[in-house]
């Protein structure tokens, strides 16, 4: 933003300038005007220039521009490894959230990376000094005081300053003028002892219009110069000081840059007595209560100095401590690490917390599990284990139980056992666990997150709960009871045969009986009954016998069966939601490392 010459508000502030400019020309000699035309051809273009001109001349302290002299070398600032640190880790803060936070909420720290590029690419053998301050506080006086000469208009008419004026004490400050938007015209360089002896080399000043102007575009020049400058010297006078507008819009918000200001009360001339030290101890009290922390005692922080600008007293104090501050170079990686502080507080809210993070153990068992309910891999399990000891059983048993089981299963049916709405209830009663899994585990895992990650989880877990269920009916079809028929041990067929031979004696002794019956046989009662007990006990015995050593294989194989389909489960679970949940947890880490770095806590 630049103010071009058709500014209205300048020229109607300075309505005689032309008259007073044709009656110095009329009243010099021709020879003299013509040279002096010469002199100031270079810079004579605007009313300022041509002011200064003419009170240079009376004051024999002439002021040139910046144009005239050759473009030197310019050193490019170089940031300190810490702060190149900082502000790496916050690009890469910034590029990892783009798609997890709003653009709102990253233009902040998007706008405080662009600034420190911008300043890093200019002159680091300067510093950019704004001196701001409140309607007839006096700031173009002490602009004027500090270079030696009147550049800067003063008057009783308010607001006297229209625009931003610059006035640097070594050249190569062109960049830096140019960035702040101020115009050639407005450019100034007071020529004192010579740049190599001025103990302000480097310094650029620049004198801002009133920061309660009622003029829009002169608050406007302000906040966006603030926002650009290396430092700044807020001037205030004895009686708008404690001015609210002054504290809470400009130095509270300003109170990270405490080490790159001055605070000076201005018009100490006006005060009798003691009551210059009083105002400034209250100025003290209310910059303390601003957040402000004050460089005394060999402290870093704001410089506070009472002077006049209008005696001189106290400039010299400033203007000293001015030229260590410029001579010092530091500024610049100062301003930048405190709007990087800045930036990172406000990034807070959104990426620190107070709470450990993450998915525990716990929790992934947990949701594993209501996934093995909802498959029902236990049921499955029993299926198993019961098929299982039903096989045996057929294996095992005798031969007249399992004629007796085969004329049972004639009259029910194989199909339809349970009807379809109890099916159809199973089914929404799975799918309704599955819902209520996702949820608890996305619950769990972003407690203690920060709102937009703690979104980004839930999101990601919802994502992949899509089309969970019906993965998870065809996993319980695939991966659910074996077909065929279960293995068997070693001494089945040995139980086989027993049981056999059972079957035979009970059938010897029978044929027995009946040839000693028919008298076939010379009757014997005791051998053939003995034979047809023996087979009649002895196959129930060996049937009760199978079936309790088949409880520990049926266990073990139902035990088998459940666990398949209870790992098939959750690798379903796991690749479907904790892994995009896992994932975005580890990128949550990931920033909150990168903001510790940024915030000067990671390592």
């Amino acid at each position: 933003m630049t103010v071009t010459d058709q500014d209205p508000t300048e020229h109607a502030d300075q309505p005689d300038d032309d008259a007073h400019e044709s009656g110095s020309d009329r009243s010099s000699p021709g020879g003299e005007r013509a040279t002096r035309t010469d002199s100031t051809e270079t810079w004579d273009d605007g009313l300022i220039a041509r002011r200064v001109a003419e009170t240079a001349e009376g004051d024999r302290s002439p002021v040139t521009d910046n144009r005239s002299a050759a473009s030197p070398t310019v050193t490019p600032l170089v940031h300190e490894e810490s702060l190149r640190s900082r502000l790496e880790a916050l690009r890469e803060l910034v590029g990892l959230s783009r798609t997890r936070l709003d653009s709102r909420t990253l233009s902040g720290a998007g706008r405080v990376l662009d600034e420190a590029a911008a300043r890093r690419r200019l002159s680091g053998q300067h510093t950019v000094v704004a001196i701001a301050g409140a309607t007839g506080s006096g700031k173009s006086q002490l602009f004027n005081a500090l270079a030696g000469v009147t550049i800067s208009e003063t008057g009783v008419r308010r607001p006297t300053t229209a625009a931003p004026i610059a006035c640097s004490w070594s050249d190569g400050a062109a960049g830096l003028i140019e960035r702040l938007g101020i115009p050639p015209r407005l450019r100034r360089r007071p020529l004192s002892a010579g740049d190599g002896e001025s103990p302000l080399r480097g310094l650029v000043l620049v004198d801002l219009p009133d920061h309660d102007s009622a003029a829009v575009q002169h608050r406007r020049h302000v906040d966006r110069i603030l926002g650009l400058v290396d430092a700044v010297i807020w001037v205030v006078d004895p009686e708008k000081y404690a001015d609210a507008v002054l504290h809470e819009r400009y130095l509270r918000p300003m109170a990270a840059h405490a080490e790159v200001m001055f605070v000076v009360l201005n018009q100490i001339d006006r005060l009798p007595g003691e009551a210059a030290e009083q105002v400034l101890d209250d100025l003290r009290r209310l910059l303390d209560e601003d957040g402000i922390a004050l460089g005394e005692y060999g402290e870093p922080g704001t410089t506070v100095l009472a002077l006049s600008a209008l005696t001189g007293d106290g400039v010299g104090e400033l203007r000293e401590a001015l030229g260590q501050f410029v001579s010092e170079r530091g500024a610049p990686n100062r301003r930048i690490s405190a709007d990087v502080d800045i930036a990172a507080a406000r990034l807070w809210p959104v990426y620190a917390t107070q709470r450990r993070t993450g998915l525990s153990e716990q929790a992934r068992e947990e949701f594993s599990d209501r996934l093995a309910d909802a498959v029902g891999a236990t049921a499955v399990g029993e299926a198993a284990e019961r098929a299982w000891l039903r096989n045996a059983n057929r294996a095992c048993g005798t031969p007249w139980l399992r004629l007796w089981r085969w004329y049972q299963d004639r009259g029910v049916p194989t199909t339809g056992r349970l009807p379809s709405r109890t099916q159809a209830d199973e089914e929404a009663t799975a799918r309704q666990r599955v819902e209520q899994a996702v949820r608890t585990v996305a619950d769990r895992a972003s407690a203690g997150l920060p709102a937009p990650w703690a979104q980004a989880v839930r999101e990601a877990a919802v994502r992949g709960s899509q089309g969970l269920p019906e993965a998870l009916d065809e996993l319980t079809a695939r991966a659910g009871v074996p077909t065929g028929r279960p293995p068997r041990p070693g001494w089945w067929p040995v139980a086989v045969l027993t049981q056999a031979c059972m079957t035979i004696l009970q059938f010897l002794g029978g044929l027995w009986l009946l040839g000693q019956i028919i008298g076939f046989m010379a009757p014997n009662l005791g051998v053939p009954v003995l034979l047809m007990v023996i087979g009649i006990v002895g196959g129930p015995l060996i049937e009760w016998s199978c079936r309790m050593a088949a409880r520990g294989p049926a266990r073990r194989y139902g035990l088998e069966a459940e666990r398949r389909l209870r790992e098939a489960a959750a690798g379903c679970g796991r690749a479907r939601v904790l892994d995009p949940v896992a994932a975005e947890l580890l990128r949550y880490q990931e920033v909150r490392e990168q903001y510790g770095r940024v915030v000067g806590t990671g390592r």
